[in-house]
């Protein structure tokens, strides 16, 4: 791959041309010269967008896309070209498919699946077998074939000691074990935060006890086995505290929050709208001023899109028995650059890599070309045309963004919108 970028602005604190205006020049992949103008005697093809910005590719820790077994939400083929076109270079694909991928062949599979695609997809395997709780899936089998972590997808480890052992065996092989913080016995049947919203609109609720116990019982765990532990997608303000007290006590413990639980509250839900059907829920203004403050002071470690495709007939359906999910990879540069500075935005976008494995490479001169390309001053109103996953369940439907992306360049491809 032999190209010549021009006028990009470069957002890469490890960059040596950080915060400036330059030309690449990019030969077999790799970037071999950098200056504010460079002759293209070679006739590469060059790249000459409005207003552009570059940064190291974006990665997310948490996206679904259905296939195998779900491919009416979405393929493995279309979810990487959402990704590509939303500005992510990498992506940690969960488990919850069907069958579950908790085997050493479904990792190849995946792995087989994603090959030769500028977008990098990282396989989380299944914690434990078909992700039903009771016996520990074949961990490293599923690391010696590529998975990065093992979770099972939004369900909670409910026995204790299975937790315990799953940290205490993964910590053989630095694998990286994931818990869902929700105690199902506190959330019984509750389909939004339990709130005052929740008593008007005689919705069941969820409690933050029930996310927080969950938290509290893993981060002691943790503390005993001492392994190596990632909270996905936290949302209540009791949680950053507790994680926040972990790492004072130098804890090997991450945790990320999604994107919309950082831009809306449980007061989104008034007209029972599905696609803010989300879990863990939408929680209260209190909660989400205390996560963009965890965010800030580095609690938090990353923020996820937690991109997950649910097909119409889930979700055009009474709430209560609508399901939970919301597609995200599209929206999740133009929501976060509503909350934070363009900064702040693309240090969290490239966040987390390194703890599921991946190498951040800078913009530098010798180094291998794996960057972002975004305009991050555009405004527009998300709609359906913004949408590329075959399902449409998006939560920031006809919000205010800000932010477009063009594409990405990585694995030696190109792929712009």
């Amino acid at each position: 791959m032999n190209i010549l970028i021009k006028s990009a602005t470069i957002i890469d604190s490890k960059s040596d041309f950080h915060n400036t205006t330059q030309d690449l020049l990019i030969e077999n992949g790799v970037i071999t010269q950098v200056a504010s103008n460079i002759k293209n005697p070679k006739n590469y093809k060059e790249i000459k967008l409005d207003n552009l910005h570059i940064s190291q590719g974006w990665f997310d820790s948490s996206v679904s896309f259905g296939e195998p077994g779900y491919e009416e939400r979405d393929t493995i083929e279309n979810g990487l070209k959402t990704a590509a076109s939303s500005g992510f270079t990498a992506v940690a694909l969960n488990s919850n498919t069907n069958p579950v991928i908790d085997s050493n062949s479904d990792i190849t599979f995946l792995n087989s699946k994603a090959n030769n695609n500028a977008v990098s997809l990282l396989p989380v395997g299944a914690l434990t077998m078909s992700s039903k709780g009771e016996d520990l899936a074949e961990l490293y089998d599923m690391h010696t074939a590529g998975a990065v972590a093992f979770y099972d997808h939004k369900k909670p480890i409910s026995n204790p000691n299975l937790m315990k052992i799953a940290l205490q065996y993964a910590s053989n092989f630095d694998g990286l074990v994931c818990s869902f913080p929700q105690e199902n016995k506190i959330s019984g049947h509750g389909v939004m935060n339990e709130n005052i919203t929740s008593t008007k609109l005689g919705l069941k609720g969820i409690p933050a006890l029930a996310e927080e116990l969950q938290v509290a019982r893993d981060l002691f765990l943790l503390e005993y086995t001492g392994g190596k532990l990632h909270i996905p997608t936290i949302s209540t303000a009791k949680s950053v505290a507790l994680i926040r007290e972990a790492k004072k006590k130098k804890l090997d413990v991450t945790c990320s929050v999604t994107i919309h639980n950082l831009y809306f509250t449980d007061e989104a839900l008034t007209d029972f709208n599905t696609h803010f059907k989300v879990l863990p829920p939408l929680r209260t203004q209190t909660d989400v001023d205390a996560l963009i403050e965890g965010v800030k002071d580095g609690t938090i470690d990353m923020v996820t899109s937690d991109h997950n495709p649910i097909d119409v007939e889930q979700k055009k359906v009474e709430f209560d028995h609508a399901e939970y999910g919301t597609i995200g990879l599209e929206s999740a540069f133009g929501a976060l650059q509503t909350i934070f500075t363009v900064k702040k935005t693309i240090d969290l976008l490239t966040k987390g890599k390194s703890r599921f494995g991946l190498n951040n490479s800078s913009i530098n001169i010798g180094e291998k070309l794996n960057i972002t390309l975004f305009n991050p001053d555009t405004k527009y109103t998300f709609s359906k045309s913004e949408i590329i996953s075959r399902s449409k369940n998006a939560i920031f439907e006809n919000e205010s963004l800000k932010g477009k992306v063009y594409g990405i360049i990585s694995n030696n491809k190109v792929a712009l919108n």
